[in-house]
């Protein structure tokens, strides 16, 4: 229900504008008593709601809107105009609504005073209800276990929620750990922790899962501890590859995984010499973030250009250059054969090249391993990269148990159900979510377009779809320029796209992809780009 319907409340009521003011499929940002608001003219009605997206707070008028869903320009969530509900990841909550009223060709929008200040809507929860004996597992702190246990409480599931996380901390933002090393841990928790009370969310921190017993239906902890389950999500995400050179074992070589990894990444390298192995989207991060804070940077990369085989070799010279004017140091087509050391401390790193490069800290991020080895003997199919085999409902070989996010293989709808394993932040809520719905039996596919994005020195670079195979970029604008949009094309069509200063085109090629519409190399060469809406 909107709570601007409600009897007895005093309302701010406003003319935003006439009715004339807005065709069918536009949307403008008003201000009502000094909150902005999104109002948007779908199937001739007015509707009106929060104007900023629950993820990072964008601007949704600079989005990309399609039927009644407006997608965020920045990281691609989702919600319905008209109830404000998310409909697509990343992000947790949902729009305010408002009351709209059109008369004598005014449109009126009315706002509950003491919700004025409100930019968010956390729906509406059930709670645990102590008699009902039924437990649903979750294995993994990360955003497939939260959304999965914040979806099974919006659909009134009253059993027993338990998330088994090997983190000290709860559920938190992971993606930030590469773009800002030094944060703070209560600025990026998702939820507080009186959110998992009041839901009745259980949540067992520095535990660990070392088997899954089917046949019992139970799991066993590091503890020697079994807990049994009804039903069980495997979401353990993936950990870093350790490197597998001489030297690796030496103090001052590190991997990213935890929030006191990124800390101590942090604290070690200001003033000095940091080598980070491994030129692609977390190396490039940690190495943007360091610029200006180690006495140098250097990075080895097996590519002629970081992301040469995801984003191309223009963007990723683009990149290169971007961190060499920060005084970035890149030693390409290359890789680090050994790593020396002094009293058990890294102070050097040899080459194949036979370069030689002075070393106070070395960090890999060279890959990433799936989480399932504590599902050996459970008879839970993985394919060859050891990530959980599951169909498009989430659903393992063993029925009651499902997988969700960066430890999966599933079926991805926008490329034939070509079976992939995506390690995308906004992909594993949405699995999170689905997961949860089949659990209920509530018949749901995953059939979310993938959306990622990464940041350089503040400019970010957004990309949708799934582009591996591709052969052939075309661009618009000039990748010089730091401004454009490139499509990936392969097999004729468009299958993947990234933008850098392009907004909202990626947000707006996403939302075309997931109303399962095809976008043609002739469009996409086209000087004509009026389909897209820009």
């Amino acid at each position: 229900m909107n709570p601007c319907q409600e009897s007895g409340e005093e309302l701010v009521t406003e003319i935003v504008c006439q009715e004339t003011d807005l065709k069918d499929g536009q949307m403008k940002e008003i201000t009502v008593g000094e909150q902005k608001v999104l109002l948007v003219r779908t199937h001739g009605q007015y509707s009106a709601v929060g104007s900023q997206c629950s993820h990072y707070n964008a601007p949704l008028v600079k989005g990309a809107l399609l039927g009644d869903r407006v997608r965020c320009p920045f990281h691609g969530a989702c919600f319905n105009v008209r109830t404000g509900d998310i409909e697509e990841f990343p992000g947790l909550d949902s729009l305010p609504t408002y009351k709209v009223k059109v008369e004598d060709g005014n449109v009126y929008v009315s706002i509950n005073k003491n919700s004025l200040k409100q930019t968010r809507r956390v729906k509406a929860m059930c709670s645990m209800v102590p008699d009902i004996k039924h437990t649903v597992l979750l294995i993994g702190g990360g955003p497939a276990s939260l959304v999965c246990a914040e979806t099974l409480r919006q659909n009134c599931y009253q059993g027993r929620i338990i998330i088994i996380t090997k983190d000290n901390l709860l559920p938190f933002d992971k993606p930030k750990l590469s773009k800002a090393m030094n944060v703070d841990s209560d600025s990026i928790l998702l939820r507080p922790s009186d959110f998992y009370q009041q839901h009745g969310i259980e949540v067992w921190k520095q535990k660990e899962v070392v088997s899954v017993n089917p046949a019992n239906t139970e799991v066993k902890l590091s503890d020697g501890t079994l807990q049994h389950y009804d039903q069980l999500l495997i979401s353990t995400g993936c950990r870093a590859r350790p490197l597998s050179i001489p030297g690796s074992d030496l103090k001052g070589v590190k991997l990213l995984q935890s929030y006191e990894d990124a800390k101590e990444i942090h604290s070690s390298c200001l003033g000095q010499r940091a080598v980070i192995i491994g030129a692609s989207f977390i190396g490039m991060e940690v190495a943007s973030f360091l610029s200006d804070k180690a006495a140098s940077v250097a990075m080895i990369g097996t590519s002629g250009y970081p992301y040469e085989s995801s984003l191309g070799p223009e963007i990723g010279k683009m990149c290169m250059q971007m961190l060499e004017e920060k005084d970035v140091k890149f030693y390409m087509n290359d890789r680090v054969v050994e790593i020396r050391g002094k009293n058990g401390t890294v102070n050097g790193v040899v080459l194949k090249s036979g370069a030689v490069l002075d070393a106070d800290v070395v960090i890999a991020g060279i890959g990433v391993i799936p989480n399932t080895d504590f599902l050996a003997g459970s008879k839970v199919d993985v394919d060859s990269k050891k990530a959980v085999v599951v169909d498009k409902f989430m659903r393992t070989n063993i029925p009651d148990i499902f997988s969700a996010g960066d430890v999966t293989s599933f079926p991805l709808t926008i490329r034939g159900d070509q079976r992939v394993n995506i390690g995308h932040w906004q992909m594993s809520q949405a699995q999170g979510r689905v997961a949860a719905l089949n659990m209920l039996k509530k018949q749901t596919k995953i059939e979310s377009v993938p959306f990622f994005w990464t940041v350089l020195l503040g400019k970010s670079i957004r990309y949708t779809g799934y582009g591996d195979g591709y052969t052939e970029i075309i661009f618009k604008g000039k990748v010089e320029d730091r401004k454009f949009l490139a499509f990936y094309i392969k097999d004729e069509v468009v299958v993947a796209a990234a933008s850098l200063m392009f907004d909202p085109a990626v947000a707006q090629i996403a939302q075309i992809m997931a109303a399962g519409q095809t976008i043609t190399k002739e469009q996409a060469r086209s000087d004509d780009l009026s389909w897209l809406q820009m």
